[in-house]
């Protein structure tokens, strides 16, 4: 879970009834619930995953398919429920497809709000200037506000020590990052509202991170920049090499003097960020599962052994051992 929203349920899919849109990928074994909300795609587990993915291929496939390229194929089932299905892929079209709803619902949200403010800001203005209201007091109440709003706390999250912390807009656009040479490659940080710096590494730099680009990125972007966003990672075969090189390049991106300041980089370097750090994110999942299946075959492959042993007569090993290539063929 990402923005803690609900991700509702559907009546389709009796093997994972959550969500209200599946992506799946049948020939890798995954199965994605996108949250409607933020479009973030959430990385089922692996032993709830396969017989959905068997289930939604089969649905898909019988379902009229609304939008398809040659790898990637979208149904809209008449209960309500949309399945994505992903074929074959190359890496940018994949990302570009899948980050492309999901900042530009932000895009959109973004310019709706700011339609909005500058309605009413307007009307509030000519109905100031109909009561006689002088234009200083009103832009004084106004800059009051924005500076009360700039404390108002935005996000939270909870470090190894337990103890949460709450981020207001001054933290989320005073936030730095740094090289670090342990995982994952980066320290995050900012200062305190008492002014002291407060710095995260390892897990705890993830965790911060995750949730302070969400906002900084809150415009979105458009289709040029999410391509643009695609193209920075896709320099780098792994996401891990992109989150070292961005670390890196704070230098160059300077407030006051101090490097490392994340409102300062270019659009598509943040959303790049964003991508990065989720894909990594995945990685690492992916990674535990493979230590999972691989426990499980040696642990299938010793039952095996130990089953076919019992089925062999007696002597069998005996007989095995003298013919083999290494075995004492030739001894009495």
């Amino acid at each position: 879970m990402f923005c803690h929203r609900s991700l509702k349920t559907n009546e389709v899919v009796e093997a994972f009834p959550v969500g209200r849109r599946l992506a799946f990928d049948a020939a890798k074994g995954r199965l994605w619930v996108v949250c409607r909300y933020c479009e973030r795609w959430n990385l089922t587990p692996l032993e709830e995953r396969w017989e959905a993915v068997e289930a939604c291929e089969e649905i898909f496939r019988g379902t009229r398919v609304r939008k398809s390229s040659e790898n990637i194929g979208l149904a809209r089932l008449p209960e309500g429920l949309e399945l994505v299905r992903i074929g074959k892929p190359l890496r940018p079209e994949f990302a570009a497809w899948r980050y492309g709803d999901q900042f530009g619902r932000r895009r959109r949200r973004y310019l709706l709000y700011g339609v909005s403010v500058a309605v009413l800001g307007g009307g509030t203005y000519a109905a100031g200037l109909a009561v006689g209201l002088a234009t200083s007091t009103a832009f004084q109440v106004v800059n009051l506000m924005n500076i009360a709003n700039s404390f108002r706390p935005r996000v939270w999250f909870r470090p190894s020590d337990g103890r949460p912390r709450w981020l207001n807009r001054r933290n989320l656009y005073a936030t730095r990052i740094i090289p670090d040479e342990d995982d994952p490659g980066f320290r995050v940080g900012w200062r305190s509202l008492r002014g002291r710096p407060q710095w995260f590494d390892g897990d705890d730099a993830r965790c911060a991170i995750d949730v302070v680009l969400p906002r900084l990125n809150s415009s979105g972007g458009s289709k040029r920049t999410v391509q643009a966003a695609v193209k920075e990672i896709e320099s780098h075969r792994h996401p891990r090499g992109f989150l070292e090189r961005v670390a890196k390049r704070g230098e160059n991106h300077r407030y006051r003097g101090v490097p490392g300041y994340l409102s300062k980089f270019p659009t598509e370097i943040t959303l790049a960020l964003e991508m990065a750090l989720h894909e990594e994110e995945e990685h690492r999942a992916l990674e535990s599962e493979l230590w999972k299946l691989e426990r499980a075959w040696r642990d299938a492959e010793e039952i095996a052994g130990i089953a076919d042993s019992l089925l062999l007569p007696k002597g069998a090993d005996d007989f095995v051992a003298r013919h083999s290539p290494d075995g004492a063929e030739h001894e009495p």
